[in-house]
């Protein structure tokens, strides 16, 4: 696309699919009308990869929302496979939808409203299993900065727990041998080592890796994202 449009946009190092505008300048508008283009934090952008799909697996995003990273997904594995994007917010899985009708991916890339019975219906399904965890977003505090104020300490204990508790419950749907993403958009470690040393003290996961992006260092949303295998 830069090629097509060389004075509006240069790509990123180490983002392959990732375009920053000039400054001053736009793209065509038809270009997020017929679906070749999103919009998305460059910090989002690095997690979709962590999690290595492949064409013709099956994936979960457990916490979909509208579908930026489901629609990442689909897209590196070329359409081939099963997208599952999952979320209990039925008005962000219609945008979902809409936005991979636009994209063209449909095929791939299915919405599922979570209810009660979600993980153990989809028990062993995945090959690979993306959490985005609710959090603080304390990662994106340029965009937001009057969170620091509004952000109190019983919701962050409440997320907290909702966290640790995504990690011992959807954690089901994956395969063993499996992959799984676990990312936040906060800088706390409460809400991401820590997270992850609970689910790996129960012995049914090994840590790969782990990646942290500093807003400070790189301008992007913080983000936080640890990649683990399944026994």
């Amino acid at each position: 696309m830069v090629s097509e449009f060389p004075d509006c946009c240069y790509e990123v190092t180490g983002l392959p699919d990732a375009l920053v505008l000039a400054p001053g300048k736009a793209l065509p508008k038809t270009l997020r009308l017929n679906g070749r283009v999103e919009i998305q934090d460059a910090g989002s952008q690095m997690i979709a990869p962590l999690l290595d799909p492949q064409p013709g697996e099956r994936i979960i995003d457990a916490c979909s929302g509208a579908g930026g990273k489901s629609l990442h997904l689909a897209a590196l594995m070329k359409n081939e496979g099963r997208v599952f994007g999952m979320d209990i917010d039925s008005k962000k899985l219609a945008e979902l939808e809409r936005r991979a009708k636009r994209a063209g991916a449909s095929k791939c890339l299915k919405s599922k409203e979570i209810v009660a019975t979600t993980a153990s219906d989809f028990v062993g399904v995945a090959d690979r299993l993306l959490i985005d965890a609710p959090c603080s977003g304390l990662g994106t505090l340029k965009r937001q900065p009057d969170l620091k104020w509004r952000l109190k300490p019983a919701q962050l204990d409440r997320l907290r727990g909702i966290q640790k508790e995504l990690l011992a419950n959807y954690t089901m749907m994956l395969k063993p041998g499996g992959r799984l993403v676990y990312a936040t958009c906060s800088i706390l470690p409460s809400e991401n080592r820590a997270a992850i040393d609970s689910l790996l003290a129960a012995g049914e996961f090994t840590l790969l890796e782990e990646h942290s992006v500093s807003p400070a260092a790189t301008g992007y949303d913080g983000f936080y994202a640890a990649a683990l295998v399944k026994h």
